[in-house]
């Protein structure tokens, strides 16, 4: 079977409109406000987009992120065949550890950003949903015929963010040790209410939490189980994207996409020490300069004068000049006022730099700050 068959055979098979998750039904009884995102049919609130961030950052919030794409990958040599996709140092990742990566085509440019962990055999990655299909036909192309790529159609996954998932989830798992064992970025094989659970410690809302993989016929038992819990409630997809904007995390097809390079989008941290020496990943021959004298451009925070939010496209301006473009804006719940995102020139990236947004005629008073815009709460390995 040629590599020009598969990519076929998988594109065909990218849904043609919104397909409904696992948890759909689950979602409308509980009042869930439908939109369509990624392909899916997904929640994008509850209760209220500010009431659901304020009680994430207070207590824990349940997400749905089943539109994410999850995929195994194994085989003879499958830490050098992936070496040659993603600029990841395998060698040092450990059973059950989880590393971000990204996937970069050949001028540095950003594919997509993925979380990859060890499993007992092979690797399990988490992509984007809106990028999926694409990432499976590239990996499919760029892996050697000897490595066995399953895209998991049959899983689930949750979130469970906030400063009490520990908590409420601690009581509802059992495994060959503790969840209080797992650290920031560590995973682990549990049973959960029964089912067996690929749990890990991370998540995309600056809190401590854990990413839950389940089959996806036991969804609905797992998320009925799960927010039992008094601290739990269930949050949608807007609430989701205040919470990432607050701790300064990208968010792909906004902040990042394949016109940008790693260095610009303020991800160089995603290139691991050996592959900066030795490079031989895709793009390399562009990003690896960029690191070594810095880019043009950079990916900044800011924080704005009065209650009006920027938004996603609004020209960034020094003085009368357009210097650049919000990627991601909103107001932010947990500091009462309107943050951003966006790319600047590396002269006016240094903390403190006073821009201005034009938001439909009116400007906007704004100041480069550093990110995240609220602390990080991750629960790492040494901390108290």
């Amino acid at each position: 079977m040629s590599d020009t068959y598969e990519i076929d055979r998988i594109k065909e098979r990218e849904p043609a409109g919104p397909l409904a998750l696992a948890l759909d039904h689950w979602h409308r009884e509980r009042g869930g406000r439908m939109v369509e995102f990624a392909g899916y049919w997904m929640p994008v609130q509850f209760e209220g987009i500010i009431a659901e961030h304020l009680w994430t950052r207070s207590s824990a919030g349940f997400f749905d992120v089943s539109h994410m794409g999850q995929i195994h990958v194994s085989g003879a040599g499958i830490e050098a065949a992936l070496e040659a996709v993603l600029p990841i140092d395998l060698s040092t990742l450990p059973l059950g550890g989880v590393r971000y990566s990204l996937l970069l085509n050949e001028a540095g440019g950003i594919l997509d950003d993925l979380m990859v962990s060890r499993w007992g055999q092979g690797f399990y990655l988490v992509v984007n949903g809106a990028t999926k299909w694409d990432d499976l036909a590239v990996l499919r192309e760029s892996l050697p015929d000897g490595i066995t790529l399953n895209h998991l159609e049959d899983r689930a996954l949750f979130a469970l963010q906030g400063p009490k998932a520990f908590d409420a989830l601690e009581p509802l798992v059992s495994g060959d040790y503790p969840l209080s064992a797992l650290t920031f970025m560590r995973g682990g094989q549990f049973r959960l209410g029964g089912v067996e659970a690929w749990i890990s410690r991370t998540g995309y809302t600056g809190e401590d939490g854990f990413e839950i993989s389940v089959p996806a016929e036991s969804a609905a038992q797992i998320a009925d189980l799960v927010c039992a819990q008094p601290q739990v409630k269930p949050v949608g997809l807007g609430a989701r994207d205040s919470l990432r904007l607050e701790a300064g995390l990208p968010l792909y097809g906004h902040d990042m996409n394949e016109a940008l390079d790693p260095v610009s989008a303020d991800l160089a941290f995603g290139i691991n020490k050996r592959r900066r020496s030795e490079g031989g990943f895709p793009g390399a021959d562009v990003i690896l300069p960029l690191i070594a004298s810095g880019a043009a451009t950079r990916r900044v925070g800011l924080v704005i004068e009065g209650r009006m939010a920027a938004r996603e496209g609004a020209k960034v301006l020094s003085g009368d000049a357009e210097v650049g473009t919000v990627t991601s804006g909103g107001f932010s719940p947990s500091l009462e006022r309107p943050i951003a995102m966006a790319y600047v020139p590396a002269a006016l990236a240094a903390p403190g730099t006073p821009l201005s947004i034009d938001m439909r005629g009116r400007r906007l008073a704004a100041q480069v700050v550093p990110m995240p815009f609220v602390p990080h709460r991750y629960h790492r390995k040494g901390a108290a």
